[in-house]
């Protein structure tokens, strides 16, 4: 199995890094970015196309919620783990209802974001698979081969 791609959005810096280095260590090829729009701006350049997104929900400017929505709006095969520390039911239901694959408390524990990173990776393979397949499937119908 490849290397999964992670983009890590937070606007705070020492956090970020120290997440970034656990996860490399882990074997995740990892990207940051510190706000929303530069969360938008890295996937939208088509330089990195990460599998998952660990995005943090209070953010200055755009917010994690707000970000959410636009990245399950433009990229919806790309999975979202909302990472706060300042959870409440509400915006938790929020964020899954607006498409987030899980929302985990700062700090979390490493060896459960490392968990529900590998389901959300799992996931987004299995969901690539399947279009393959049914892709697969079109031509060889077109083709005369079913």
């Amino acid at each position: 199995m490849n290397e999964p791609k992670l983009l890590l959005v937070d606007d705070e810096v020492p956090f970020i890094e120290a997440i970034s280095k656990r996860l490399k260590k882990r074997n995740f090829n990892v990207e940051m970015a510190h706000s929303g729009m530069e969360a938008l701006e890295r996937l939208g350049s088509g330089n990195f196309d990460p599998e998952v997104v660990i995005l943090d929900v209070k953010m200055p400017g755009m917010d994690g919620i707000e970000t959410l929505e636009e990245i399950k709006r433009k990229y919806p095969l790309v999975e979202v783990i909302m990472l706060t520390g300042h959870a409440t039911v509400p915006s938790a239901i929020d964020g899954m209802k607006k498409g987030a694959f899980d929302y985990l408390m700062k700090p979390c524990d490493m060896e459960v974001l490392v968990t529900k990173v590998g389901e959300a990776v799992a996931k987004k393979r299995a969901q690539e698979s399947k279009i393959v397949e049914a892709r697969m499937k079109d031509i060889m119908r077109r083709k005369g081969f079913d």
